[in-house]
């Protein structure tokens, strides 16, 4: 029988080593990312107990920004990994489903008590749902390659900030009243079921590949010029963010819809009959 505890015996194999092997840097950096976006959006939470909304959305911001840039840099670092995709899964679900519920609900949608509290329950669902969707969906061997440039509803940092509009425009000095509760709730559930739809919206993954060489200083100025309206003008600036990006989700499907019937024409005509 072997005992329980073997004793050391130098030189002899570790059968735990390549579980102890160093990891790469490049692997840690963009889950280091992750970590601070989820940092501001724990962080949101408690600005938003604290009654400092303007604050609380600025982190729910940051936390997107980051977002945005972990995944790019991942593939950038070559770091890509599993344990990343399912960190940043994780931390998207709280930043941009939990943290902007609780948000609103302490804003404006406790006047309807119990009612607005399910609203922002809703959101959040409606956030994993959508999420648990991406990835089961995103590594599917057979989608087509036209359908990279497009996500299947709303995604998730686009839904975080596009479901805070109501708030964007009480700071405005739109007032917000108990009785356009229930219209800021039929809001949070609409860009709720986007979210978990269908209607094909443009991702934008493709845009940071290759650009023009021609385009890079403009791109630049772009880049400075919408971080300082962002600065200086944050509620007008996500106002009108939200506003045009909401404006744009029509045209992505009528693209979409083009791109689908360019594909099918260009398939076989023996796979277009399966």
């Amino acid at each position: 029988m072997d005992p329980l505890f073997p004793p050391f015996q130098p030189g002899s194999p570790d059968p735990e080593g390549p579980r102890r092997r160093a990891i790469p840097l490049r692997v840690l950096i963009p889950n280091m990312i992750t970590l601070l976006a989820l940092c501001a959006g724990m962080t949101a939470i408690r600005l938003a107990i604290e009654n400092k909304l303007d604050l609380a959305i600025g982190c729910i911001v940051v936390a997107a920004l980051l977002d945005g840039v972990d995944g790019r840099v991942a593939r950038y670092l070559k770091g890509t990994s599993k344990f990343g995709a399912e960190l940043d899964s994780l931390a998207d679900f709280v930043n941009f489903g939990v943290v902007p519920g609780i948000v609103l609900y302490f804003w404006g949608l406790h006047d309807l008590r119990s009612i607005g509290w399910i609203g922002s329950l809703v959101f959040a669902i409606c956030m994993v749902l959508r999420l648990a969707r991406f990835n089961v969906t995103s590594s599917d061997p057979n989608r087509p390659a036209f359908q990279a440039n497009f996500f299947t509803g709303m995604p998730a940092p686009a839904g975080a900030c596009t479901v805070l509009l109501p708030i964007y425009l009480d700071f405005l000095g739109l007032t917000h009243e108990p009785s356009h509760a229930k219209y800021e709730l039929a809001y949070v559930l609409l860009i709720a079921f986007l979210m978990i739809s269908t209607i094909p919206t443009f991702s934008g993954k493709k845009l940071g590949n290759r650009i023009p060489r021609e385009w890079v200083l403009p791109i630049f100025v772009v880049a400075v010029v919408v971080v300082m309206l962002l600065a200086l003008y944050p509620w007008e600036s996500l106002t009108s963010l939200t506003v045009a990006y909401l404006a744009t989700i029509p045209f992505g499907v009528v693209y979409y819809r083009k791109q689908a019937r360019a594909h099918a024409a260009s398939l076989p005509l023996e796979r277009k009959g399966e």
